[in-house]
């Protein structure tokens, strides 16, 4: 997709949209999953350790007040996974308009959640990442931000993908004929 073209301002976003947001995908699954709990680390506990990592987030994705049990047991246990693959592979780049537009609608959808929390009033923890994190003003502009970067990368990757390479002539279309050999 983007082979030849010379580095611009859209590549440059794009190439800062992927590594910013895959790396911050990547660290936000991990810390689901892994941080919370790190007392209980050696290898004999460690399947105890990250289901009881994933129940501590899945108490933060309750106090937001959307979903039911069953939703919140769902979301606890596949999001970070979604997260860590969705990271890697905005990193790796590879089928970049989808998973580009992928991470758009997560952060859209998290800057909604937050958005939601912060306007109600709610004194809960982020869910971010792995430390509690009081939901605040910082919060929300920070996922404003992210949800900014992810709309521009997904766009400015789309734009690329129709632009031919440098020096290369744009394609004409061929005239069309009728059967009977005269043009339309």
């Amino acid at each position: 997709m983007l082979a030849s073209s010379p580095f611009n301002f859209r590549r440059a976003v794009i190439w800062i949209g992927r590594l910013v947001l895959g790396g911050i995908f990547v660290y936000a699954g991990i810390s689901k999953i892994f941080f919370p709990n790190t007392q209980l680390w050696p290898m004999f506990v460690l399947r105890f350790s990250i289901s009881t990592n994933l129940a501590t987030f899945a108490e933060q994705v309750e106090s937001y007040k959307l979903l039911s049990p069953a939703g919140v047991a769902f979301v606890a246990h596949t999001l970070p996974f979604a997260e860590i693959l969705l990271g890697l592979l905005l990193l790796i780049g590879w089928g970049l308009r989808i998973w580009a537009s992928l991470v758009t609608l997560l952060m859209l959808g998290f800057l909604t959640l937050v958005t939601r929390a912060y306007l109600l009033h709610m004194n809960i923890n982020c869910g971010c990442f792995a430390i509690p994190e009081p939901l605040t003003i910082k919060t929300v502009i920070r996922d404003s931000l992210f949800a900014l970067l992810a709309v521009l990368m997904t766009s400015f990757a789309f734009i690329e993908a129709r632009q031919p390479p440098r020096g290369q002539p744009r394609k004409k279309s061929l005239p069309r004929i009728s059967l009977d050999n005269k043009p339309f």
